[in-house]
């Protein structure tokens, strides 16, 4: 397994389709690492949608959005499915952050996150406003995933630093 990037050096930067559902509209649209400077980014890497555990992880972080704002950050999901499966994802659930469609696992590849079988492992990274790698997190075997209160934890330690 590629170990990916450090922390404390310069994210990965990467374009992605996907879309984002707010009220009835499913606004699809590139999302670019770089563009987001300024703020906090939660990248959290998911092996699919409408799968147990991912749906679980995605619904906690999107009902814990107003913790995440709090703390001037974006949240993230990318998984290796179109656009079309994440607007679908998005619609069951309720999910009101990004989901980004890595379908070729570029950047999946670029932070160190493919596996064998499952094609992505679920991970956890936490960009700083600067675009610099703060805190990282990737699962081994992917049954259970990172709280809202861990990262809320990691991400109240970035805005202090």
């Amino acid at each position: 397994m590629a170990s990916g990037p450090q922390i404390g050096s310069p994210a990965p930067d990467f374009t992605l389709p996907g879309g984002v559902l707010t009220g009835d509209t499913f606004e699809r649209r590139d999302h670019t690492l770089s563009a987001a400077r300024g703020r906090a980014v939660v990248l959290a890497f998911y092996p699919g949608d409408n799968t147990a555990v991912c749906t679980k992880q995605l619904c906690s972080y999107s009902s814990g959005l107003e913790t995440f704002e709090g703390l001037d950050a974006d949240v993230w999901g990318i998984s290796p499915q179109g656009v079309d499966s994440h607007e679908s994802f998005a619609r069951d659930h309720d999910l009101r952050m990004p989901l980004l469609a890595d379908t070729g696992r570029e950047t999946a590849r670029a932070y160190g996150v493919t596996a064998p079988g499952i094609g992505v492992r679920r991970s956890v990274f936490l960009i700083g406003p600067d675009g610099v790698l703060r805190w990282k997190h990737v699962a081994l075997l992917g049954a259970t995933f990172q709280s809202l209160d861990t990262l809320a934890e990691q991400l109240s330690g970035i805005r202090t630093a």
